[in-house]
Formats: structure tokens, sequence, C-alpha cells
């Protein structure tokens, strides 16, 4: 049909004629003839626009009440069809999890007015096309918008990270704020690094980009500023940023400091004190005496008993009735004050053995018993073992014992002593000390070893004595005469080694400070200054 309108207008300069043709085409399809086409996206949520849109704001303008109306096809949709399809602002369509299937179709948007009471509608038809490939908007993964601590002076770096769906090309920058960083040489305190792309296909096809913000160096003006990665696209700005704080105090290492130093100092003052133990102790005596008991009190008359082999017995000696008499009190009564108890000098005289010797170590606060590797056995024995280390020259007075027994396969067990020296001194000595040392434990006795004893003399020793000599240890003289020897070359005559052999084998240090004396006063009671007291003075004078 064809609609002629003229229109004259004549005025004193125009005269204007308007011609305007009107063409209706009827089709038997759903929406209309001329469509226009939009895309939308495969496998991501996307949006059709009803074209519309200005005529709609046009009669909003004029306060004309309108409805819009979506069609698939000839279907009408409903706002939240299947939980696909949504009505959005005005004249939007959204359509989620596009797929080709479903939605490469013709949508029409009807719109619906009344006009003066004339209803009216008009309508426009599209032809979605679906895109399969794939675009969506960028994500953001790293920097998350966070407040990072970090140490002052230390290094640091921050990595943007951003996944790009699709094959759309988006670049990344960094800007602390003010101006972006583009610095990417390391000797720059600030840089970034070049942009690294992985591609990336499950479970969904894209792009990683990633790229470094570097800090040599933080510094105070690091602190409290958003350092921020972009990545702008078509969908619009993208941003994460971080903000850098000063870490708090690290209380690990200083703890660690302290503790580690802590354990170094106990381990060498273990050491120190293994090695120095003996020095330790004499010294906090001698400087802290108020840490020990007195014991002036506790009745007894002398700080130790000397227990060594008599003129007779087996193992005697002149040089070990020497050290007993001589060099013993020389430096444990005259240097160091103590108050020895020798029998031979200090024993009352016609009193019986075993009165004797029960009673004195009864008032004694330690048993030293001095011996050599012959002390525990006979002399046929000891001819037979060949021993090299016996130092001690035998008195003439153990031929007198030849004719006593010696077990060659057991030694003295138990406090049996007798096995080995019957009916002397020496035996009820021994009987007594051990007895109250291991069984009642009410006196200490020192081991004090005149001479180096090899392990098959020591297997014929009394058990006791190898039991307490393995528990407590031995006082050994041996090795403070060997540190004593001297060298010399004795070359000239027979006669002058002999008497260079002579020299050499008693010549001991008696000054309290040595080793052998250290060790002496060390296992001794704590105070050797102790007061005689009167009634058992007069009792042991009987």
């Amino acid at each position: 049909m064809w609609d002629l309108c003229r229109i004259r207008n004549r005025t004193p300069y125009h005269c204007y004629r308007q011609v305007t043709t009107l063409v209706v085409n009827v089709t038997s399809q759903c929406g209309r003839p001329i469509k226009s086409n939009q895309s939308l996206t495969s496998g991501v949520n996307d949006r059709l626009g009803c074209p519309l849109n200005d005529i709609i704001k046009k009669l909003n303008s004029y306060n004309v009440t309108t409805s819009l109306t979506w069609y698939k096809g000839c279907d009408p949709i409903k706002d939240g069809q299947a939980k696909k399809y949504f009505y959005i602002a005005t004249t939007l369509l959204q359509i989620n999890r596009v797929s080709v299937s479903e939605d490469k179709a013709t949508f029409t948007c009807t719109l619906k007015f009344n006009l003066s009471g004339i209803t009216g509608s008009m309508s426009e038809t599209i032809d979605a096309l679906v895109n399969e490939d794939y675009r969506a908007p960028p994500q953001m993964h790293e920097p998350g918008n966070e407040v990072i601590k970090a140490q002052l002076g230390s290094s640091f770096s921050k990595r943007c990270l951003v996944f790009v769906p699709g094959s759309e090309d988006v670049s990344i920058a960094w800007s602390d704020g003010n101006k972006l960083i583009l610095n990417t040489e390391p000797s720059e305190r600030i840089h970034i690094s070049e942009t690294s792309k992985r591609n990336h296909d499950v479970p969904k096809k894209g792009v990683w980009l990633e790229q470094l913000l570097v800090f040599s160096e933080v510094t105070e003006k690091d602190f409290y500023i958003n350092f921020t990665c972009k990545a702008p696209s078509a969908y619009g700005p993208l941003e994460g940023y971080f903000t850098l704080l000063p870490a708090d105090p690290n209380i690990i290492i200083p703890i660690g400091s302290v503790l580690g130093g802590a354990m170094v100092l106990f381990v060498i003052s273990i050491i120190v004190y293994y090695i120095f133990k003996i020095e330790i102790v004499l010294w906090l005596r001698k400087v802290f005496p108020v840490l020990y008991t007195n014991k002036d009190l506790d009745g007894r008359l002398y700080d130790a008993y000397v227990a060594y082999p008599q003129p007779g017995e087996v193992g005697f000696s002149k040089e070990m009735e020497t050290f007993a008499h001589h060099t013993l009190p020389q430096v444990l009564e005259h240097a160091c004050g103590y108050k020895l108890f020798i029998a031979s000098r200090d024993g009352p005289p016609g009193q019986a053995i075993i009165d004797s010797v029960e009673e004195t170590i009864q008032t004694s606060c330690c048993l030293l018993l001095l011996y050599t590797a012959s002390t525990f056995t006979s002399n046929q024995h000891m001819s037979s073992t060949g021993s090299n280390n016996n130092n001690f020259t035998k008195s003439g007075n153990t031929s007198d014992n030849g004719g006593r027994k010696t077990n060659d396969n057991d030694s003295c067990t138990s406090f049996n002593c007798n096995e080995v020296y019957p009916d002397t001194r020496q035996q009820l000595e021994c009987v007594v000390g051990m007895h109250r040392t291991l069984l009642e434990g009410s006196l200490k006795v020192i081991l004090v070893e005149m001479e180096q004893i090899s392990p098959a003399q020591l297997a014929l020793f009394p058990e006791s004595v190898r039991h307490l000599r393995k528990k407590q240890g031995a006082v050994c003289w041996w090795k403070n005469t060997k540190k004593q020897q001297r060298w010399r070359t004795c070359s000239k005559s027979r006669e002058d080694e002999d008497k260079c052999g002579q020299d050499t084998q008693w010549s001991p240090s008696t000054s309290p400070s040595s080793r052998f004396w250290k060790e002496m006063r060390y296992h001794m009671p704590v105070r050797g200054k102790r007061e005689m007291y009167p009634q058992k003075a007069a009792l042991l004078n009987v």
C-alpha cells in the first residue's frame, strides 16, 4: 500500500513538499521479517539488548506506561524461566550458560503501551548468533586486596596473577598508587619482571598472566602504600592491591639465641666441671665453708684410718711404710690439717687387735686402703703372674708367708678376706671396712693404688674390692710417680744406670696442689680440723 502525504506551507520565501511511503509486508513467521544480529558467547552468561530502547525512553519521558515481553521464536519467555532467562533492567534479557543448541535462535522483544486510551505495540526481532570463541571478563587471583607484613631491609616480591578466559588480549601493569612501575632492570630497588603467559584448557580455556613486583630492599617509604596490579579489558577495569606493613618484632631469633647460648653454656659448664671437678669442689670448700655441714660434732676423732700391709704381711714393703708414716702425714696432716690414725704410730699398746681395729674405724670418718698388686694375693701366686707393673720391692718378711694357702682360680669374694691373709690386722681392717661401706653405708673407703694393676692381677682381688674400685674408682699414686720421673742420659756405667733408676722411682711431689693430693683432698672429709674429745681420747689411751 502506498500513501502519499503532501504538505504545503507557503511563506514569503519557501515552499515545502514531503512524501512518505508506507510499505506493509505480511509474513507467516513469528517475529519481524527484518532482523538485527547480536552475538552471544558460548559457555558463559551473556545478554541480549532490545533495539526499542530509545522508543521506551521517549515514551517514559511522556509518562506513558510501557511493558516489554520477550519471545523465543513464537513462545513467550517468562522472567526466571528454567533458571536460564532473566529480565534485566528494562530492555535486557540475560541468558545463563549460553549453548549453541538452545540459544542459537530468534528472540523478539514486544513493547506494549497505552497512548490516549489507545493500546499499541511495537516489536523488534533479534537473530542470536552463538560465538564459540569463548570470552569472559578477566579474573584477578593475586593480589587479593590484602595486607602483608615485611621486615625492614629484607627483600620481598609479590606476583600479579590474572586468568583471562577465552582468547581476549589483556595486559597487566603495576602501580604504586601515583604512577606506573615500568622498571624492569634488576639493579633498580623496585622493578617488575617480564609478563609470563601459560595456556590453560581444563576446566576452562584461557591464559594465565603473571608478573612479579620485586623489592630488592624494603624501606620505610614502602610501608602503608597500596601497590596495585591493573588488568584493563573490554569488560572494564580490573584491579587488585596489597599494602605493606612493618613486620612484628621477631622474638624467635632472640629467644633462640638465648636458648642456644644457654645450651652452649650448659654444655661448656658440664665439660669444664667434668675436667676441673676436683679443683671446683676444693675451691668451693675453701671459699664457701658455710655450704657444708660442720662435722666436728659427729663424735669421730679421726678424719681417716690408714690401712696398709704391716710388717710380716703380704704386700708389705719399706716404700709402702714410708708412704704411710711420712708422706701421708706430711701432706694431709701438716699441710691440710687432717688427723690420721696410723696403727703403728697411734695405736694404744697392749690392746687387742680386734678391739683396736673396731674402735678406731668406728671413730674415723673414712678408711684409706693402701694396696699394691701383691696386697691381696700370696707370694707364690704373684710370682706365677709375672707382673711387669709391680714397682715395689718385697720385704724379706714375705718369706714367712709362703705357707699360706692361695686359690689360683678363686679371688676373695664378698668380705671373706681371710682366704688371702688370715689372722692379721690387714684382714680385720678389710673385713670391717668393707662391711661398714658396702652393707651399712656408715664408712667411706678411699682406695689408694700404689702401683699399676693389670687386668690379670685385678681378677685375683677380693670381689668386694673389685666392686668398690669399679663403683668409685681409685686414687692412683703410681700416676703421680710417673709424672715426677726425670729423664736422664745414663750411659757412663752400669752403676750410673742403677743410680738413675733408683732416683726416679720415689721422688713424688708432696705439694697439696699436685693432682694426686687434690684427688685425696677431694675424697677426704670436707673439714679436716677437728677437736679431740677428752672422753674419747681417754678411752683410746686406756
